[in-house]
């Protein structure tokens, strides 16, 4: 599992460093420079899911198996949405690309008259991508928003649990150690009566006469 992770994390290098040299910066990307980023977006969901999978053998090692599922299935559910944001916009990129190759070509033919409505077009192609592309990212601020509060709630859900728990354990530890403590006080009662049995006894030998006066000695009469 570790090799798949290594192995996958070395392809999404090399697939961002060679996008990195080839792209130049501003300009619009070249179906190579295409391919190369999206052969780097499936390296990425590789090493995502093979990290998921490395996290998920874990988890069940350990004491809070569900918590721990929870927070890798919602650290993978970003990766992958964030990967989704990339594909959408090098797609967005691509079509752009097409779009602006084609209005080239028609203006490159076309009179004059022409060359401007071909430029409206591709300034109205332009502004409906702009538009395009702010309620994308509408949509994925919202996903975002909503993803934060989903963990939230699943976090609040957790700690309640274990809240319950505790108080569940301690209320079965108590009700384990009543027994023992209700023994413990019936003993000391029973000391106590002894000890206060022995100390009244003892108060009344101390008490106690010695025994009968000795009899009077008759006086002989003169």
């Amino acid at each position: 599992m570790k090799s798949i992770i290594i192995s996958a994390l070395l392809l999404m290098c090399c697939a961002a460093v060679q996008a990195q040299q080839q792209a130049p910066q501003g300009a619009e990307p070249t179906q190579s420079q295409v391919q190369i980023e999206r052969a780097r977006i499936s390296s990425e969901r590789t090493a995502v899911d093979a990290r998921y999978l490395a996290e998920e053998k874990g988890c069940y090692k350990k004491f809070v198996v569900n918590e721990c599922l929870n927070e890798a299935r919602a650290r993978r559910r970003e990766s992958l949405a964030d990967l989704r944001r990339q594909d959408v916009s090098i797609n967005d990129a691509e079509r752009k690309r097409r779009a602006a190759d084609e209005m080239r070509r028609l203006e490159e033919k076309a009179s004059p008259q022409k060359q401007d409505e071909a430029a409206e077009r591709r300034e109205r192609s332009l502004n409906d991508q702009r538009i395009r592309n702010d309620k994308a990212a509408k949509k994925d601020e919202t996903e975002r928003e909503n993803e934060a509060n989903a963990q939230s709630r699943v976090k609040a859900r957790l700690e309640k649990e274990k809240n319950l728990a505790d108080k569940a354990a301690s209320r079965a530890s108590k009700a384990a150690a009543a027994p023992q403590e209700a023994a413990r006080r019936e003993q000391k009662i029973r000391d106590a009566a002894e000890r206060q049995a022995r100390v009244q006894k003892k108060r009344a030998e101390r008490t106690k006469p010695l025994g009968d006066p000795l009899p009077a000695i008759p006086v002989p009469l003169k």
